[in-house]
């Protein structure tokens, strides 16, 4: 059908008009157009949308695509309204008000441009009232901002995630700038390794102010005075190490500290960072990034005009573990698990890399360990790999420590040795019925009566410490060894008993603290002089009457799995030994789901809400059970994914936004609860995701618009 065969159609539409066209007229009419109300709030703002008239398929129309306009531009300066006044587009040409609505109609029914992007207005804005966000509909005579805009400046802590532990100031005003615009001016750190990761981190810092908008570059600023102004506006960041702070690898001494300041004068804004080290700096980067919120009418990128923070975490070590045996986790998923531990200042990422399940670290010393024990030759870790990772995390201040799990939870991947005339490496691999061996398939555990056992652990060692360096700490694992697996191989029982060990219980303890202190004597060696701090599970030889079997104070940091009323807390703290706690009654992130072995829940149910993990207090734990907080003896925390139930695709949901209520936890050490928490909580949420994690959600996005309105 040709167009004037359309507007034929249209003209007798009009002049007998439709019961259904008089009702709509009745309330908003425009030539005989109904106005959905949702979409226009005023006959002045926009045009109709929909014509009360049939309208056939057609082809793709010679007419401009009105489609722009009339999908609900926002109130302002770009608004229907304001077009129509200014004369830039009449729609009442010669065709009419009718013509309008045909165009409209071809409009729908044009091919849509693949790089059109529209802004629906909204009548909404948020008023600051007692430091809370109130969500109110425009006045034409009140200027309202935005959500984001609103959240930055109305409270007195702002948005800041982790809560700053100490001065913050946060202005009520904002600046617009370019992304363009931004700049490092002056990196004062004596230190040329300290300024290079400086200046990388500025660069990510770039990066994740670019990520808030498309429109961050200000292309699509018409000319005019604000837009100059824009253009002209300078932000200028300088970084200050401050103290002899040339420390570029993390350590239980690294202080973390900063210092960041925010003034505005005339067209210049300048935030300046004073820093004990690069980590503080990084840190103080991350918090400015907080600083900056996108405007939702311009897309243009807004900075607060003036800010003080004084900031330095409470726990020196602030960790997450990531378990990559049981389920294979990508590098890509890895790295967006660092983004978001940097965006929260967690500063430790466990690498629980190996287990009896798969060994998936290709090594070029022992290849096949991962021959034999990677799930597929595509599921593997190469050394490149892992040296860009451990280089990823280390600019945006997060260590990589990595874990060789032993004596138990050994077996895929150690098969191999046997056939190169090693002997049996590992014990019960693969062995029914499981129940009986270890705690959870596939059994596995080091062969004590085989001394080849050293040689390969030495190895792997020497190449782990290489790959990861620089490594300041190492976790040896060292827990749910089974004394039945060992008890019941017919070559240890005879090597226990041949060289007068007994094969009673205490004699298997204390040759796993002979293993143990054999472990410790190889990584030394490894290290070629370096000290390496060791971890330890919590174990059976950690328990009272065992502890000092090979465990004295000095030698390892022992990390606490059990619940957080475990006597043996009291114990390891009153002999004095350093302890990193990861109850598993409120921080293991894999709990609460269905079993994977029976029915039922899995071992450790319910589920950990984000309120059990912020209000885990380490300090409390251990005021508790001994009567004082432990200071000096506590490192801090960490949050566990072990991965039965969990893999690439879903990772990010298990473990954010809940390990970032860790992070507050370990960096402010908060004396309240999770209720003061809440509302930046979610709105870190929102943060994480707008930064590609995809975090399971926490409530209902009216809650994030609506603040305190959410609760019991």
């Amino acid at each position: 059908m040709k167009t004037d065969e359309v507007l034929e159609k249209v003209q007798d539409s009009r002049r007998v008009p439709s019961e259904n066209a008089r009702q709509a007229s009745s309330t908003s009419d425009l030539g005989g157009c109904t106005r959905p109300p949702l979409l226009s709030p005023s006959p002045a703002s926009q045009p109709c949308l929909t014509c009360q008239a049939s309208i056939l398929p057609l082809p793709s129309p010679p007419l401009p695509s009105l489609r722009p306009l009339l999908m609900g531009r926002r109130r302002d300066s770009l608004a229907w309204g304001a077009w129509r006044a200014r004369g830039a587009w009449r729609p009442w040409g010669t065709l009419g008000a009718w013509g309008v609505c045909l165009a409209a109609a071809l409009s729908i029914l044009a091919p849509y441009p693949a790089n059109a992007s529209f802004r629906l207005g909204s009548p909404w804005g948020w008023r600051c009232v007692n430091e809370t966000c109130v969500k109110e509909e425009k006045d034409p005579r009140t200027i309202l901002p935005d959500l984001d805009t609103c959240k930055l400046t109305c409270a007195r802590g702002s948005v800041i995630w982790p809560r700053p532990t100490g001065l913050v100031r946060i202005g009520n005003e904002t600046v617009f700038f370019l992304l363009g615009a931004l700049e490092l001016g002056k990196v004062n750190t004596g230190n040329p390794e300290a300024e290079e990761l400086v200046r990388e981190s500025f660069n990510i810092f770039n990066t994740t102010l670019a990520s808030l908008s498309s429109l961050a570059d200000g292309a699509h600023l018409p000319k005019g005075a604000f837009t100059d102004q824009v253009r002209r506006h300078r932000v200028v960041v300088e970084v200050v190490l401050v103290g002899g702070g040339h420390q570029t690898t993390l350590s239980p001494h690294t202080r973390e500290a900063y210092t960041l300041s925010i003034t505005t004068q005339e067209l210049t804004t300048r935030p300046v960072i004073f820093a004990t080290d690069f980590f503080g700096a990084r840190h103080a980067l991350e918090t400015l990034s907080q600083l900056v919120v996108s405007d939702e009418d311009t897309g243009l990128l807004k900075v607060v005009k003036t800010a003080a923070v004084t900031d330095a975490p409470a726990f020196a070590y602030r960790g997450l573990l990531v378990d990559t045996s049981r389920n294979f986790v990508t590098v890509a998923a890895l790295r967006r698990t660092v983004d978001a531990m940097a965006a929260s200042k967690l500063n430790t990422l466990h690498w629980h890399i190996t287990d009896s399940h798969s060994f998936p670290l290709a090594l070029h010393s022992l290849p096949n360990m991962a021959y034999y024990g990677a799930y597929s030759a595509r599921q593997v870790y190469t050394p490149a790999q892992v040296r860009d990772l451990v280089q990823y995390a280390r600019v945006r201040g997060v260590r990589v420590l990595p874990e060789l799990d032993a004596p138990a939870h050994v077996g895929n991947g150690w098969q191999w040795a046997e056939k190169e005339g090693l002997g049996r490496l590992a014990v019960c691999v693969n062995q029914e019925p499981w129940q009986e061996l270890c705690v959870e398939p596939p059994c596995g555990q080091l062969n004590l009566a085989n001394p080849a056992i050293y040689d390969i652990i030495g190895q792997i060692y020497e190449e782990m410490l290489d790959i990861f360096a620089p490594v300041d700490i190492f976790h040896y694992g060292g827990d749910e060894v089974n004394l039945n697996c060992w008890n019941s191989t017919q070559e240890i029982n005879s090597w226990m008993t041949a060289n007068g060990h007994g094969v009673d219980e205490e004699a298997y303890y204390r040759q796993w603290a002979v293993f143990q202190e054999k472990a410790l004597q190889l990584m030394q060696k490894a290290a070629k002089g370096r000290k390496v701090e060791g971890v330890l599970w919590t174990s059976e030889l950690t328990k009272p009457g065992r502890l000092n079997l090979s465990h004295n104070s000095s030698q390892y940091i022992i990390q606490i799995w059990s619940t957080q009323d475990d006597p043996v807390i009291g114990e390891m703290l009153a002999m004095g030994h350093r302890l990193i706690f990861s109850n598993h009654d409120a921080w293991y992130l894999d709990c609460g789901m269905g079993a994977w072995v029976g029915d039922g829940n899995n071992w450790c149910s319910p589920y950990k809400g984000w309120q059990t993990v912020y209000d885990n207090s380490p300090h409390a734990i251990a005021t508790s059970l001994t009567g004082s907080p432990n200071t000096e003896l506590i490192l801090g925390g960490e949050a566990a994914l072990w991965t039965e139930q969990a893999d690439t695709n879903t990772v990010d949901a298990k473990v954010w936004p809940r390990a970032a209520a860790l992070a507050e936890r370990l960096w402010s050490n908060p004396s309240t609860s999770w209720q003061e928490a809440e509302t930046r909580f979610i709105h870190h949420r929102q943060r994480l995701v707008q930064r590609g994690v995809q975090a399971e959600r926490i409530q209902p996005q009216w809650c994030h618009q609506n603040e305190e309105l959410c609760y019991l």
